[in-house]
């Protein structure tokens, strides 16, 4: 939890920073958490990000905008935070979506150990099927956090976005176990420096 604590710090100092530069945008929203094929894990997650402008110099992978984001489970100890890239791509009508990569730290489960290991007591047996049932294996806390956003410009100033965020180690972090998180919600940004 130090971990997330020291993120949102950062992504506050991010804030404070782009509101005195005029640059990029904060969002935050509320996503159903774990809609994946295991739907193990249940509450929902208070997402808070941060965008920048586009970074022009980047113009070699498109001049993407950097994200931070930072997630809080309302039920499990299942939190992150990521970083990454996100390219905004406009569409007609002040509609736009936004598909993004990034690396995450999860505070999640990883290597849950097995629940029919051979020497294990009734009482071993039901504590670890308990785990293996409620969470998530992540097989490794560093991650994938690929994403896609549909947003709709409501002003220069304000969007709302349906998103989508999912994490994996992908076989590439941890060989075995790679269940995933896949996370449905909608988030509103706020832009600086726009009048």
């Amino acid at each position: 939890m130090k971990i997330l604590l020291k993120a949102a710090l950062a992504l506050a100092t991010l804030a404070g920073m782009a509101s005195t530069a005029h640059a990029g945008e904060i969002l935050g929203g509320v996503y159903a958490h774990d809609l994946g094929p295991a739907d193990r894990e249940g509450g929902a997650d208070i997402m808070l990000d941060y965008r920048t402008d586009k970074i022009s110099y980047l113009k070699w992978i498109f001049s993407p905008e950097v994200h931070v984001m930072v997630s809080a489970n309302t039920s499990v100890s299942t939190d992150f935070i990521a970083a990454g890239f996100s390219w905004p791509i406009a569409l007609p009508a002040n509609f736009y979506i936004q598909p993004g990569i990034g690396l995450a730290y999860t505070t999640g489960k990883y290597d849950i150990p097995a629940v029919n290991a051979p020497g294990l007591t009734p009482a071993q047996v039901a504590s670890r099927y308990h785990v293996y049932s409620t969470r998530i294996d992540f097989g490794d806390p560093v991650l994938f956090e690929p994403e896609l956003a549909v947003g709709y410009h409501l002003s220069p100033k304000w969007s709302v976005e349906a998103s989508y965020v999912h994490l994996s180690n992908g076989q590439i972090f941890h060989q075995g176990k790679n269940e995933g998180l896949d996370d449905v919600g909608v988030r509103v940004a706020y832009r600086f420096g726009v009048h």
